[in-house]
């Protein structure tokens, strides 16, 4: 039997990451919004969203052209067939976390000066000072929200279709 918290199809694949890059992006696009002006208002929620849409696209896309690519081959290099779920999960939260972090720490201001309308690309050369702090809030983030979140929706739907398989119900594959 397959793992119940990890995707068994591609749809089910862009569910599980849309859900982790969704989290991710919209409060590390808060986080280094409210960062770089320096406190946080809860106008702020409504004011990161079109920013948000774009580093939302644009971390699908790096997700599963660059970065999951690079995820699949550390993963299959340093583990073992026999290793646990656990570190497994570990390894790809590491290696996602820390590739995306670096590319978005030069990105995410490209993104948010041109959706802001206003170019200002001082937060880009502030990238060796900006990249630590997003490792470390965006790996939070996956370990304690985001990938535990997508993990859940993952078990809900299999233990949906598993019911259902076993009443005889029909599933949606």
């Amino acid at each position: 039997m397959e793992e119940l918290r990890f995707p068994w199809n591609d749809r089910e694949g862009l569910l599980y990451g849309g859900i982790i890059a969704g989290i991710t992006a919209y409060l590390m696009v808060l986080f280094n919004m409210s960062r770089a002006i320096g406190d946080f208002k809860p106008e702020y929620l409504y004011q990161t969203i079109p920013t948000y849409i774009v580093a939302w696209v644009v971390v699908m896309l790096l997700m599963t052209f660059v970065v999951g690519r690079i995820s699949d081959r550390a993963i299959g290099r340093y583990l073992l067939p026999s290793d646990s779920a656990n570190a497994r999960i570990l390894a790809n939260i590491v290696v996602c976390v820390f590739c995306m972090s670096m590319i978005m720490s030069a990105l995410g201001p490209v993104i948010g000066t041109v959706v802001g309308g206003n170019l200002n690309f001082d937060q880009v050369l502030r990238w060796p000072y900006n990249w630590p702090y997003n490792f470390c809030v965006a790996f939070m983030i996956g370990l304690i929200i985001a990938q535990p979140a997508a993990r859940a929706v993952m078990k809900r739907i299999h233990i949906r279709r598993l019911e259902a398989t076993r009443s005889g119900g029909a599933t949606d594959e």
